[in-house]
């Protein structure tokens, strides 16, 4: 396992929390890329497939908790553009 690899990972990981509270309180899309959240799920589909076949090792652990945290983001720009549809109707 390296050190700097699992690093990476935590510093990548740090800034989702913050994405999905500010995306989940404001109900809107405001700022956010529905490109680069697919680009980014990819990436690490890519890395954990990797990490799986190639390098399995404990920081496979830090790319599914990243991945979740992204998909969760994800999720929630729809539920964003549901919201923003119903408000567009009244």
């Amino acid at each position: 396992m390296s050190i700097f690899e699992a690093f990476m990972m935590v510093c990548f990981g740090a800034a989702w929390p913050f994405s999905i509270y500010k995306s989940y309180k404001s109900r809107t899309n405001k700022g956010k890329s529905l490109g680069f959240l697919i680009v980014v799920i990819i990436g690490y589909i890519c890395g954990i497939t990797h990490k799986i076949f190639y390098n399995y090792d404990n920081v496979i652990f830090l790319y599914l908790l990243n991945f979740m945290m992204i998909l969760m983001d994800f999720c929630l720009y729809f539920r964003n553009n549901l919201i923003a549809k119903k408000q567009n109707r009244t």
